[in-house]
């Protein structure tokens, strides 16, 4: 016997390429963010993002108060698609950093404060708005004790007010510790991607790679109340005593009109064992982590031990049925579907067309292109691909791959038309509605929020170039390949029913109960995954905390998934033994009912956990943002459960021996 002659494929050379790479190098590293080494005296200059604050949930820009600027004017930093969704405003600053150079500067002093300033001033102290300021891409971390207990926070305040008083006090010295680690450029290539691009240090480059990495920044921050007769005679990056913080009110610098404020700020490079991939850990580091693990471990259990219960008795119940059913002969199948009653009834009925077809092809394209954002997002985040050192790059990456499956959306959407219909005959009125239905609910509700956002003056307001961006993005991505997913699923063959439909549909019996209350009421059981880890994500959108655990979400993702196709099943199941033959649009909303108690939980926590939100216009951001999150839960977890009781529904009644 003569063997063929194998070649070895591409994916084998890539391997050994890869093996002979890694033989060559002495390590690699990939954080998710270029490190840059420093030598002593080097100079590096902090950047400022927009004033955010827990209360009103609106960004506003840092120069919009009347703090120090850069010598060489404002500048903002380039910033990606995500960024400028959520707010952020990245701008220079004046504030200067030379490498292991301990020292106390000056940088200005402000003209007497007028009337409108002095208003802002008090009103962004008031609202708790926090200065948020970077340095070699870590944010500026604050650490305070609180009974004994060390709580962190990013950002620092813009000034304080004591209690049992009308006086706001502005913070205007600025105690720095910037954490160091000493590089001694060991010969590792190092290999990663952040906001300044890709680089690597390769062994022959060991000596400029040496130095000395950023690993921590502290503030101390405090108001002191300075002569600014003397101040004035200064000029920026002079040196100017230190200060011991905290000082008292009468030392401290009030807010009034025709006050004269001078900033000034001390450095202080602290050497510390923190290496530069654990850098990150301090922020990550969430409140109540051990709450957090064992509350999402015990609903992971609960969750799976229910859901297994109800599978296995679900598994066994049909498949007594069916063996029942076609053990018997044909005239005792005859006379068992004349004397009782159940699914085998509604055999010419069940694949009947659904009360508004197209929109519900619309919606199960739109779920599937939600769903498959999500779970790609979650799975690449979950591998460490989505860094929080890279801002913005969750949320740009989430748009752009929601753009490029507006081709699965359309195949789906118009192949499950063809399937309804029979036809292709209205496919690229299903697929423009596929390519607009969600995204035209998220433009209008944004646009809205846009309107309150620009009336208030936020940086959080989508720019108007951005709006044309996105709708370019839009109609020049999402729409034509959309199109392209409709026009190959008129290709595609259509599903074909295993039974045949009557002319005359049958009559539903009477019910003691609505079944959409079975419905609704099925939704409990998919919000049981999801609620606890809801908690965190909320939290961290709401109350900027860093929500960095990516593995646990695409585990409770996984299982979502699960009993929202189970549910779905379960409920479709129930309604065919009542003799209910619509039960398209409720295995949809069987599990989508989901939506319905994220966004009411959504609401619990608007009342309950976040009671600093000040003003209507929060609340309205809060539950406008809040209704678009349900809205997509509400498609994706809807389509899971469609197209899995539509393919139970197939098996089914393919499995029965109809003449």
């Amino acid at each position: 016997m003569v063997f063929p002659e194998r070649k070895m494929p591409g994916v084998c050379w890539v391997f050994l390429l890869l093996l002979l790479f890694a033989h060559i190098c002495d390590g690699f590293y990939l954080p998710g963010s270029y490190m840059h080494t420093y030598s002593t005296k080097d100079t590096i200059f902090a950047k400022v993002n927009s004033l955010t604050s827990i209360e009103t949930e609106l960004p506003f820009s840092y120069y919009s108060l009347p703090y120090c600027k850069p010598l060489g004017g404002v500048k903002k930093s380039a910033e990606n698609l995500g960024e400028l969704l959520m707010g952020d405003q990245i701008d220079n600053s004046p504030y200067r950093f030379r490498m292991n150079v301990n020292e106390s500067l000056y940088l200005c002093t402000t003209s007497p404060l007028n009337e409108h300033e002095v208003k802002l001033l008090k009103q962004r102290t008031r609202d708790l708005y926090q200065v948020n300021m970077i340095l070699d891409n870590l944010p500026v971390m604050r650490i305070a004790k609180q009974n004994g207990v060390n709580i962190q926070w990013t950002g620092f305040p813009v000034g304080y007010s004591p209690p049992n008083s009308n006086d706001d006090y502005i913070i205007n010295h600025l105690k720095f510790k910037v954490l160091v680690h000493e590089y001694e450029g060991s010969g590792a290539e190092i290999i990663g991607t952040g906001e300044d691009g890709m680089a690597v240090f390769p062994k022959a480059d060991k000596k400029k790679a040496s130095g000395f990495e950023i690993v921590g920044f502290e503030v101390v921050p405090c108001s002191v109340k300075y002569d600014p007769k003397a101040m004035t005679k200064l000029h920026m990056y002079d040196k100017v005593s230190s200060v011991n913080c905290p000082l008292g009110l009468g030392k401290s610098q009030i807010i009034r009109e025709r006050e004269r404020i001078s900033f000034t700020y001390e450095v202080e490079f602290v050497k510390s064992d923190i290496r530069w991939p654990s850098r990150w850990d301090a922020y990550l580091k969430m409140e109540g982590a051990r709450v957090h693990w064992f509350s999402i471990l015990n609903s992971l259990m609960v969750i799976t031990f229910l859901a297994g219960i109800v599978f296995v008795i679900f598994l066994r119940t049909v498949r007594r049925d069916l063996t029942r059913y076609e053990e018997l002969d044909k005239e005792a199948q005859a006379q068992m579907n004349e004397e009782l009653s159940g699914w085998k009834l509604v055999v010419g009925d069940v694949f009947r067309e659904p009360d508004c077809p197209k929109l519900l092809c619309v919606m199960i394209g739109d779920g599937v292109q939600i769903m498959g954002m999500a779970a790609v997002t979650i799975v690449f985040a979950a591998f460490g691909f989505m860094s929080p050192a890279s801002r913005g790059m969750l949320l740009t990456g989430m748009i752009i791959l929601y753009l490029f499956l507006g081709i699965v959306a359309g195949y789906v959407a118009v192949r499950l038309w063809r399937t309804l219909k029979g036809t292709s005959e209205g496919w690229r009125s299903v697929s423009w509605s596929v390519a607009c239905f969600f995204p035209g609910i998220v433009f209008v509700i944004l646009t809205v929020l846009n309107f309150i956002l620009w009336g208030s003056k936020s940086t959080g307001a989508i720019p108007i170039s951005l709006y044309f961006v996105l709708l370019s993005l839009w109609f020049c991505i999402s729409v034509p390949l959309t199109l392209i997913g409709g026009f190959i699923g008129t290709r595609a063959e259509a599903i074909q029913y295993p039974v045949r439909t009557n002319q005359i549909p049958r009559e539903i019996p009477a019910r003691k109960y609505p079944s959409w209350l079975l419905v609704l009421g099925a939704g409990t059981l998919p919000f049981g995954t999801l609620f606890i880890e809801l908690f965190f994500i909320l939290s961290s959108i709401w109350l900027g905390r860093f929500y960095y655990v990516f593995g646990f979400l695409l585990i409770v993702l996984l299982l979502l998934i699960i009993v929202c196709a189970e549910v779905s099943v379960v409920l479709t199941y129930m309604h065919l033994c009542v003799e209910d033959w619509r039960w398209w649009w409720k295995a949809f909303f069987a599990s989508g009912s989901v939506s319905l108690y994220v966004f009411l939980y959504s609401i619990n926590y608007l009342v309950f956990d976040l009671q600093s939100l000040s003003g209507p216009v929060s609340a309205i951001l809060y539950l406008g943002y809040s209704m678009i999150m349900a809205i997509a839960i509400m498609l994706s977890t809807g389509t899971i459960g469609f197209i899995t009781s539509f393919y139970f529904v197939h098996y089914l009644f393919s499995s029965v021996k109809i003449d």
